[in-house]
């Protein structure tokens, strides 16, 4: 089994990390990135390793843990924030990066240069004022596809490994998208999209969509993940709105077709965020609530305890192994 580390980004306390699974933590200040910065977003490329990256309120970031310091990358995001940022699973040089307001950018050499993609996405709407780029999900089979969704302006495609992009809402009943996850059953594609009116999900790789039921007060979703093993259980953070004042985590053994509370302990502070997995340690699972609480599975999701440390807003959460190897170009 693989070390793993754990990085939290914050939104005003920038990017906490700690190696031995949430028990002690280091905020690196000083070290190349505002302490006080808002980290929306990080990702690592999953075959390799490689360092993290953090999208922020003033670009993008490569985070270096060997010697504790962030080095700057430059790009177009510079002045605005990264709501999105996803290193491809099929090709580490490749990053897609999505903003507020809503853009996105391609990076096809790790960050070094990065374009503007011309996609059309809303510049505004009456309920977040600006719209931002919420989730950018690469097929983990296929590195043709690419979806987004977008807070509020719907679920985007892309059949070009993620050049050019479509958007596609038929069967939807709201375009405020918070999250998505792309999950195999059998050889079949299931595209699964968390939204301010409950989960819905697709079987034509996301040309129309069908509202998943599960119960609860509340129809609010935030994170949908599948555990790392690929053998179709899911979770899905569901609250009472950001941040909201309590939440649950959902579990499902049979790909999202039921559902049930995975149990987390005492009375979360608000609404469940983000969920992290990674395939060298699927039993371990993370999540979080938006405002600052992290609980840990160790048994693939069975039984959780919180962590003892909390945090102020957590905007983002990633697994990866401990090695600081390069991305291979």
């Amino acid at each position: 089994m693989a070390e793993l580390g754990l990085y939290v980004g914050t939104s005003g306390m920038s990017m906490w990390a700690s190696e031995d699974g949430g028990g002690t933590w280091i905020r690196p200040y000083g070290r190349g990135l505002y302490g006080e910065s808002r980290v929306f977003s990080l990702t690592s490329q999953p075959a390799d390793g490689g360092s993290v990256l953090a999208g922020t309120d003033q670009g993008i970031y490569r985070w270096h843990a060997t010697d504790h310091r962030w080095e700057h990358l430059p790009s177009p995001m510079d002045d605005v924030q990264t709501w999105s940022l996803v290193q491809s699973p099929h090709d580490p040089g490749v990053l897609l990066a999505g903003t507020r307001k809503a853009e996105l950018f391609r990076s096809e050499d790790a960050g070094k240069t990065w374009s503007r993609l011309p996609v059309k996405l809303a510049t505004e709407c009456a309920a977040v004022e600006v719209p931002r780029v919420t989730q950018i999900v690469f097929d983990p089979d296929n590195a043709d596809l690419v979806w987004v969704g977008v807070e509020i302006d719907g679920v985007w495609r892309s059949e070009d490994g993620g050049r050019t992009f479509e958007k596609h809402v038929r069967g939807l009943t709201t375009e405020d998208i918070h999250g998505l996850s792309v999950v195999y059953q059998d050889g079949q594609r299931w595209v699964f999209a968390v939204t301010n009116g409950g989960l819905f999900s697709s079987l034509d790789d996301g040309l129309s969509w069908q509202e998943r039921p599960f119960e609860g007060k509340s129809r609010y979703t935030r994170s949908i993940v599948e555990r790392a093993d690929r053998r179709g259980v899911l979770f899905m953070t569901n609250g009472d709105g950001p941040p909201g004042s309590t939440g649950r985590l959902l579990k499902s053994d049979d790909y999202g077709e039921t559902w049930t509370d995975a149990g987390l302990p005492g009375e979360p502070n608000s609404t469940p965020w983000c969920i992290a997995v990674h395939p060298a340690s699927p039993d371990l699972v993370y999540t979080c609530t938006n405002l600052g609480q992290v609980y840990r599975s160790q048994d693939g999701g069975e039984t959780w305890s919180q962590l003892k440390r909390q945090f102020g807003e957590i905007r983002s959460m990633i697994l990866r192994p401990l090695d600081d190897s390069p991305p291979k170009l």
